[in-house]
């Protein structure tokens, strides 16, 4: 390697050919609908989805050398109206003066808002551009769907311990005399998490540094002094967030208090908001054990208020107690399918007037018209319970939306549903005799 870098590391080490390609085999192996597509020159307008650093800037550039487009580059988070014409302004030159594709590829497509977006459409649907959009997010939810319907989505997976040490082995052949040790391997691999861009960033601060120092071998010692943040690559506001909230909500459903540990501190590691997994906490309590264990609602909201209060990094192992206590807790979502039933229900039904008999009468006139007339008020009957008194509305037929489990405190609730149902029967069967 020169003695000055002047192009950036990961600039040098991009692929040029598909077989150059590290990861994606799912998509990029031989016989693949999108590999044919490339070598045949057929190639659809796609959007390349995926974590940071697995490549997929690279790949568009691969892509427009396999077939011999023209590349344009545009940055969703840089450009707007007007560089997206001066785009269009160039594919059209390409094509009417050297007859030549052009590739459009758009960098974090999702940053552009849907005006943006559609400005794409008839250019896509005319030929003049094969559009590659690249995003981090879900395009379901961050992709506009006329767009969206114009694009293959490939799904991209972040780079296996496996695919980082071919990247390393490339990195390494750029410097000269250069050893690194195994312990030291590992670390760079744990910091890059599956991140070639970081692993190749890293690499080239630690070569300057050994190369200053005139130091051939890099220990794991070496590797720890340049990294600047070690905290794991953790996407706040995307699908890894929304992956890692899903497998801790999983986990404590699933009853298992480790798993819950492992999704909640790798959460926290990566610097996830404390209190947003709080307020995921008090629902995990609400939707999955609900009145199976009332405490648990109770444990979760009081881990919030002390995180509130105490703060970070002690107010952490109040978290940590709650999803402990919330996977060891009986489970049960009854109350909120409950909740979800008789809500449908509602919203299926008419709006019925309220049983005269359940009514207030709390003005003369409102006695006189029959508010609140035979009435049966439950504390004066046997076991505090008026049985066969109905509580709908006249013209509804009781619907039990509540089916409590055999589980925890709903399996004595349970017993005193069947207990007053029992109430119930013999009071109509009396009635009717």
């Amino acid at each position: 390697m020169t003695s000055e870098i002047s192009v950036p590391l990961a600039e040098k080490l991009r692929p040029k050919a598909l077989d150059e390609i590290v990861g994606q085999s799912d998509i990029f192996s031989k016989g693949k609908s999108l590999r044919v597509a490339i070598e045949s020159g057929n190639l659809p307008s796609i959007i390349l989805w995926g974590p940071p650093g697995v490549g997929k800037t690279s790949i568009a550039k691969v892509i427009s050398n396999t077939i011999d487009a023209h590349f344009i580059s545009v940055s969703a988070v840089l450009s707007g109206v007007k560089e997206i014409r001066e785009s269009i302004d160039k594919a059209e030159f390409m094509r009417d003066q050297q007859n030549k594709k052009t590739i459009l590829f758009v960098d974090e497509v999702h940053r552009f808002n849907k005006s943006q977006q559609d400005a794409f459409l008839p250019h896509i649907e005319s030929g003049l551009i094969v559009f590659i959009g690249a995003t981090t997010e879900n395009p379901s939810f961050e992709v506009n769907s006329a767009l969206l319907s114009r694009c293959q989505v490939y799904t991209l997976k972040a780079l296996s311990t496996e695919e980082l040490s071919q990247i390393l082995k490339r990195v390494i052949g750029e410097f000269s005399d250069l050893n690194i040790t195994d312990n030291a391997k590992k670390i760079i691999f744990e910091f890059s998490d599956g991140d070639a861009r970081k692993l190749i960033n890293l690499m080239e601060i630690v070569y300057l540094n050994a190369r200053d120092k005139k130091k051939l071998e890099i220990g794991s010692d070496d590797i720890k002094r340049v990294m600047s943040d070690k905290l794991r690559r953790f996407d706040k506001g995307g699908d890894q967030f929304y992956d890692q909230i899903s497998a801790l909500h999983k986990s404590v459903r699933g009853s298992n208090p480790d798993a819950s540990l492992y999704w909640l501190l790798r959460m926290l590691d990566g610097g996830a908001d404390p209190l947003y997994l709080a307020r995921r906490i008090i629902r995990i309590a609400i939707e999955d054990i609900g009145i199976a264990d009332p405490r648990a609602q109770t444990i979760a909201l009081e881990a919030y208020q002390i995180y509130e209060r105490l703060g970070f990094p002690e107010a952490e192992l109040a978290l940590s107690n709650a999803v402990i206590y919330l996977s060891m807790a009986p489970k049960s979502n009854s109350a909120y399918q409950a909740f979800n039933i008789a809500k449908s229900f509602i919203e299926n039904q008419g709006h019925f007037d309220v049983p005269m008999h359940l009514r207030n009468a709390p003005t003369k006139l409102m006695d006189n018209l029959g508010y609140g007339k035979k009435y049966r008020y439950a504390h004066n009957e046997n076991h505090a319970y008026a049985a066969g008194e109905k509580y709908f509305p006249d013209e509804v037929e009781p619907v039990e939306f509540y089916k409590p489990t055999e589980r925890g405190l709903e399996k004595r609730i349970s017993e005193k549903k069947e207990f007053l149902r029992q109430l119930d029967q013999h009071y109509n069967k009396h009635k009717t005799e």
